[in-house]
């Protein structure tokens, strides 16, 4: 595939394998040739009513066939799409319409009561998927589709602004340009070995990052993705893996956690799933070592990245996850990654420093805020906000946030250390530690611990635990299990609600 442009890979397997198929959901599926068709008449109405290259349109959707169609639509024109979760609030929305000067939104006719008051407040025209365009793509209209003039899209342009919710603070627009998601995709295809034989489950919103790198790759490689948002039921999902061929399968750690303590998979039967992906944190060690064994002989692959990177930046070989566990791995193709101390120069194997990052997958910076740019993006270099070490062979290993990490009677502490060592454990499902302040010894860390299904753990019994894998300095003075831990919309850990939520004295029962 010579071109970088996402439309011109679908029209690209149209014209070659018409009847192949490309995006299906439980109530519709569309083949490449119908796919390109529906989104060429979508972006001459787009067009027709005065959506011109440069301009931001906003998407806000489920998982829908209409929300590909949507945004194949809008960059086949030349506009931007902007990319918001649709579980988002108004205050929210709203900053991200006025900074980003938006006049169109294509949203879902379930959430039209909220986007109708903010389409009065910000002047918006706004397309009602379930009115005038259906589920499944097709625009409702008793007129002929307008004609439509070709777009010439150049590299540079920006493909996307994707919002993200991040752990902490206010949403920052990401700027993904055509290069951005091009370099991001053909890296991913290449270490995963993707051909138009595989077709994907995707239970990850496609506003996320990690969710839009898998339709890409695949929409790239002349693949298929199955969009299912039953996830609240797994068994479905699973077995949809297996009625519908799937071959592989993305999750974030919850998603795993969820499928391991829902889903018997040894009666399922996932004859042709050949991988499954883990990225979106850090996954408990038992877990891991669980899905190596559950998905077998499907290999897993764990992976590392950031939105800012267009998704990926490193992953790890399944056939060095036993030697190598608790590692993100080496650096995807195209991409640099070095462990640099506070100037950027090189640390020393085994020491821990800044994880920088280089390479054309790397974002231009946030849209309309140069200061935080400045911030992320130093000498060529993404500085990721993120802390690692390299050991001797060239793995990578996180340590933590750069701006959670813990000082503890004079030591530096990451979060990550910790919360790594409790979910050691076999009885615990997941754990986030937070910084606490005593009166007399300052800080110190606190653990907030997810039990698994009939656990009996203590917290003298985990502190036990602890001991054995932690310095004493670092084993959390306090712990308090919880039934659960809050969670972004893509499964990411909110750190900043576990410490203003649940750090207090009737956060949650002690044991």
């Amino acid at each position: 595939m010579n071109t970088p442009f996402i439309p011109e890979w679908v029209r690209s397997h149209a014209r070659r394998s018409p009847d192949a198929p490309a995006i299906a959901t439980p109530e519709a599926r569309l083949s490449y040739s119908e796919l390109a068709e529906r989104f060429r008449v979508l972006a001459a109405h787009f067009a027709a009513a005065g959506v011109v290259a440069g301009d931001r349109v906003v998407v806000s959707l489920p998982n829908l066939v209409a929300t590909v169609v949507a945004e194949l639509a809008i960059q086949t024109i030349g506009a931007c799409v902007v990319e918001v979760g649709n579980t988002w609030r108004a205050p929210a929305l709203s900053a991200i319409l006025a900074k980003t000067g938006a006049r169109e939104a294509v949203v879902h006719a379930r959430d039209l009561r909220l986007w109708t008051d903010l389409a009065r407040q910000h002047r918006l025209r706004l397309w009602v998927v379930g009115a005038s365009i259906s589920e499944d793509g097709a625009v409702v209209s008793e007129s002929d589709a307008p004609s439509l003039q070709p777009h010439l899209l150049r590299l540079d342009d920006p493909a996307l602004i994707v919002y993200t919710s991040g752990s902490t603070g206010e949403p920052r627009g990401v700027v993904q340009t055509w290069r951005n998601v091009d370099a991001n995709t053909r890296s991913i295809v290449q270490f995963l070995d993707l051909t138009e034989r595989d077709r994907a489950m995707l239970v990850l919103p496609l506003s996320y990052c990690y969710g839009r790198s898998v339709l890409q790759t695949h929409l790239f490689s002349g693949g298929s993705v199955f969009l299912d948002d039953r996830f609240m039921y797994p068994r479905a999902v699973v077995e949809a893996i297996r009625d519908e061929g799937c071959t592989n399968f993305a999750g974030v750690p919850t998603t795993f956690e969820i499928i391991r303590r829902q889903v018997d998979l040894g009666g399922v039967g996932l004859a042709r799933l050949r991988f499954v992906t883990q990225a979106g944190g850090a996954m408990a060690p038992d877990t891991v070592r669980w899905a190596r064994e559950a998905f077998r002989p499907a290999r897993l692959f764990i992976m590392y990245g950031q939105t800012e990177a267009t998704a990926r930046l490193s992953y790890l070989p399944p056939e060095r996850a036993a030697d190598k566990e608790g590692s993100i791995g080496i650096a995807v193709p195209g991409v640099e990654l070095r462990v640099v101390d506070g100037s950027g120069a090189p640390v020393p194997d085994g020491e821990v420093g800044h994880l920088v990052a280089r390479g054309d997958n790397v974002t231009p910076g946030y849209f309309a805020d140069p200061e935080e740019t400045r911030q992320i993006l130093r000498e060529g270099w993404l500085w990721t906000g993120d802390l690692a070490r390299r050991d001797a062979d060239g793995f990578l290993f996180y340590v933590g946030r750069t701006k959670d990490i813990l000082k503890i009677d004079g030591h530096r502490v990451s979060p990550s250390e910790i919360e790594e060592a409790i979910t050691r454990h076999p009885e615990v499902a997941e754990a986030a530690v937070v910084g606490s302040t005593e009166e007399v010894s300052g800080e110190v860390a606190a653990a907030f611990v997810v039990r698994r299904a009939g656990s009996s753990l203590t917290e003298s019994g985990l502190r036990r635990f602890c001991l054995e894998h932690l310095a004493p300095f670092k084993v959390p003075k306090a712990i308090a299990f919880v039934d659960a831990l809050p969670h972004n919309e893509s499964g990411k850990l909110l750190r900043a609600r576990v410490a203003s939520e649940l750090l207090g004295p009737q956060a949650a029962d002690r044991t």
